[in-house]
């Protein structure tokens, strides 16, 4: 059975850059949302490490320094500093929509550090900084009235005409295909690491949205841009990785081969130490590395990193006495559908936010924890471009 719907905006995908984009959009709109799986089996709520910010003008240069650094210098100059200097707005937005930022004893913001950043310019809640941030974010847009939610239900298609974007066709979990009709569609789909065997992703995301734009002649980029993730909790099966954020290694964590030797500066870009350890593993023969938090006081262990300490515990390792085993994998999508600053992709109508996207913004090697921010701000972008079009009519 074929049911048709009619909003002014459907957004696929429930993470934080889909639901911030529904946040930002206007109150008068009529919107949908719809996710793949349950509204908690998104990446988005995975993510440990935090969410970067300019701490103040001194920091600008640096910080933009270190995100070509690690892109390797093939980032779009435009999209970052877009990013960077809206960063503090979005920031002070999240603590306004209730986000529980750790912070020190006078009441300002804690800021850590991770790999191949000059400085702690990263806000974090603990090490469930994503789960924090969507979490709040999702239950902001059940509070509004103009949006409707539909969890488990899965696009299948764009309704396209002349080269502009009407809606989408999509699968409901009770069977039914649903004809969604709008003036405007955003893909928050996000990445690609339901199709590797060894991913810190969920086995939902398969690349639904470069499928979708594909098959209607949307431009791609760098679909060859993949991130592996330094330290995932090693496992003998295929499988979603426990990700151990690259926030232990910036609070002190370090890496030791199976002679207890270190062999890699911690705090390098991830690709730099995902190449070593991968060189280690094939020196030694070892399908994986150690990674030891004895350099890291057993108090802040248990205050920053909580969720890592109780998984690997449940793992069989006391982080607090013993290394636990860690091996790279795939991580983080920096390629996706072409969007321009504003998050609008090569057809009329159709917008990419998130990890499913590519503005440029992470070259071809993403900075830690750049990618919530980074999600959120072109969300933001997008909604205000459609609020424009809007107006303009």
């Amino acid at each position: 059975m074929t049911k048709e719907l009619h909003y002014d905006t459907v957004i696929v995908g429930a993470g934080a850059s889909g639901l911030y984009a529904a946040l930002k959009l206007p109150a008068e709109q009529n919107i949908l949302l719809i996710c793949k799986e349950d509204l908690e089996s998104c990446d988005s709520m995975l993510a440990q490490g935090g969410i970067c910010v300019l701490r103040d003008e001194n920091d600008y240069d640096a910080f933009f320094e270190d995100t070509l650094k690690a892109g390797h210098y093939e980032n779009r100059r435009e999209s970052v500093a877009i990013m960077i200097r809206n960063s503090r707005k979005v920031i002070d937005d999240l603590l306004e929509l209730g986000v529980d930022f750790d912070k020190e004893k006078d009441g300002s913001l804690k800021y850590t550090k991770e790999g191949a950043h000059s400085k702690p310019r990263i806000c974090f809640h603990q090490d469930i900084t994503g789960k924090e941030i969507t979490e709040t974010l999702l239950q902001r847009v059940k509070e509004c009235p103009n949006v409707t939610i539909l969890d488990h239900t899965v696009m299948e298609d764009l309704l396209v005409e002349e080269n502009a974007c009407h809606g989408i066709l999509a699968k409901a979990a009770d069977g039914n295909t649903l004809q969604i009709h709008t003036t405007d569609t955003i893909l928050a789909t996000g990445g690609i690491g339901g199709l590797y065997e060894h991913s810190t992703n969920f086995p939902s995301l398969t690349g639904d949205g470069l499928k979708a734009a594909e098959k209607h002649g949307v431009a791609l980029e760098h679909l060859d841009y993949v991130q592996i993730h330094p330290t995932s909790l090693y496992r003998d099966k295929p499988g979603r990785h426990f990700l151990i954020s690259e926030s232990a290694r910036g609070e002190g964590a370090i890496l030791l081969n199976s002679k207890g030797e270190r062999f890699v500066d911690e705090l390098l870009p991830r690709d730099k130490v995902s190449q070593a350890i991968h060189a280690e593993m094939e020196k030694e023969g070892t399908k994986h590395v150690w990674l030891s938090f004895a350099p890291v006081p057993a108090e802040d262990i248990q205050s920053h990193f909580p969720n890592i300490y109780k998984t690997c515990l449940e793992a069989g390792y006391d982080i607090t006495k013993e290394p636990v085993p860690v091996v790279p994998a795939q991580h983080y999508f920096m390629g996706g559908i072409h969007v321009d600053s504003d998050s609008k992709t090569t057809m009329e109508h159709l917008y990419a936010v998130g990890e499913t996207s590519c503005n440029g913004v992470h070259g071809k090697n993403r900075l830690a924890s750049n990618s919530l921010l980074e999600c959120l701000v072109f969300a933001e972008r997008a909604a205000q471009k459609i609020a424009a079009g809007k107006e303009g009519n």
